[in-house]
């Protein structure tokens, strides 16, 4: 019987001890990482979202929604509008099926971003889809998270010709 009693409590005590160390409930929750954070775990440069998120869900098949505290714009080689919700899937170097981000092209017109990628192996570029159209820019320019702005900065083009030379200005 006393033979018993000390395999039973070396088997309590095995078990015991086998155990994983898991946290003790009075342990604060491990804080949530930021997206900013997130971005590069799927090979994507974290300026990609602007400084202002107050928050993100991630599902697990990669399906996300960014909030920001407000609509803004950001320069970088064009001019970007951020809604204040973004949505997409997020999968190792892309994000496709995007919604909340547009680019301004020919002064006036504003075109949807529709996914975003990067070479794997990273090659320097990254890659933004609007509509057929793919463009290729330096990824650098995204490797900071930068503060957006409430309005659109657009630059005015003054021109230096006399009322004269309009019409050959206009035909050249």
């Amino acid at each position: 019987m006393a033979s018993k009693i000390k395999m039973i409590s070396l088997l309590s005590l095995f078990f015991f001890f086998s155990l994983p160390n898991s946290a003790s409930p009075t342990d604060p929750p491990a804080p949530k990482p930021t997206v900013y954070e997130i971005l590069p775990k799927f090979s994507l440069p974290s300026g990609l979202l602007p400084a202002s998120v107050v928050n993100y869900t991630l599902s697990d098949d990669g399906q996300f929604e960014v909030y920001l505290e407000n609509t803004c714009y950001i320069q970088f080689d064009y001019l970007v509008y951020y809604e204040e919700k973004i949505t997409g899937k997020l999968s190792l170097g892309s994000i496709t099926n995007l919604k909340g981000i547009q680019v301004q092209r020919l002064y006036f017109f504003w075109f949807d971003v529709d996914e975003i990628k990067v070479d794997l192996p990273p090659s320097g570029s990254i890659y933004f889809t609007v509509g057929v159209i793919n463009k290729e820019l330096d990824v650098d320019q995204f490797l900071n998270v930068r503060s957006c702005k409430d309005k659109a900065v657009t630059s005015v083009v003054e021109i230096t010709a006399s009322v004269d030379d309009i019409p050959m200005l206009m035909t050249e």
